[in-house]
């Protein structure tokens, strides 16, 4: 951190330790072609990426002392087009895995959908109205597996169906985690989702809501990720559509949940805004 002071969303020296050798690895394969090592260093670039996902600011905001954007947004384009961001997130879920006990790859995830509203900058041909809750903007599509960690995400305009973003979530899941062969959804995934499901070797198999229990009641299987739902909720760049590639939308989701796996792998803390 070049002597600044530190930010509550940076990485600590315990939680670089987990995810530097695989930013390492990947600037190892892919040597500038003038030898020249780049100014800053991937450390800080993740902490600006990192940064910006927990606060929301715009990109012309971040912190003086942060890389800039020209430095950031690079290389969090560059991420986001190789793969590299889903990639280093998934080796980091397979370690918290086996952390609690369990094999690297799930067999069975839980699909739900979140609508998010969009900022007026994002323009109307990547966004739509949720006509059930409406909402104009995006959908959040979710895949995680049995501790709520994220195995697939899909961002469409908010008019998309259930339907189809189950669809799409499937697809993903198995191109990336073959091993499912089990998905729990809710009563909006409907019978193209379970079609669907049989074709990739994925059982689908619907969860509904009690209705004679009154208040909150968490629903079995479900509950997990509603729970992924909320501590995303606490990177405030993803309460709100902001970007106008659904592409970067997949991106700070995957980020936003490198954070919490590092955490989690590290036994560490950020403060939220709630904390004194």
């Amino acid at each position: 951190m070049s002597g600044r002071a530190a930010y509550p969303s940076d990485l600590t020296d315990t939680q670089w330790a987990v995810l530097g050798p695989f930013l390492r690895a990947w600037k190892a394969r892919h040597p500038s072609v003038s030898g020249h090592e780049g100014r800053y260093e991937l450390r800080e670039i993740v902490n600006s990426i990192f940064y910006q996902n927990r606060t929301g600011c715009q990109w012309a905001y971040l912190p003086h002392d942060l890389p800039p954007k020209s430095a950031t947004y690079y290389y969090f384009a560059l991420w986001r087009a190789d793969g590299t961001d889903q990639a280093i997130h998934d080796l980091l879920r397979c370690q918290a895995r086996e952390k609690a006990g369990r094999s690297e790859d799930p067999t069975a995830v839980v699909l739900d959908t979140q609508s998010i509203r969009a900022a007026n900058h994002v323009p109307a041909d990547t966004t739509g109205k949720d006509a059930a809750k409406r909402v104009p903007g995006s959908k959040r599509g979710l895949a995680v597996d049995v501790l709520g960690l994220i195995v697939a995400v899909v961002v469409v305009a908010a008019s998309a169906t259930d339907n189809t973003i189950g669809v799409k979530l499937l697809d993903e899941v198995v191109k990336h985690t073959p091993t499912v062969t089990k998905a729990w959804v809710d009563s909006g995934f409907k019978d193209d989702v379970a079609i669907h499901g049989a074709i990739l070797g994925v059982d689908v198999e619907q969860v509904k809501r009690s209705d004679h229990q009154p208040g909150f009641v968490p629903v079995k299987r479900r509950w997990v990720v509603e729970q992924t739902n909320g501590t995303l909720m606490l990177h405030r760049r993803l309460v709100r559509e902001y970007e106008s590639n659904p592409a970067s939308s997949v991106s700070r989701t995957f980020w936003a949940s490198t954070a919490n796996l590092v955490r989690r792998l590290t036994g560490t803390t950020t403060p939220s805004w709630r904390d004194a």
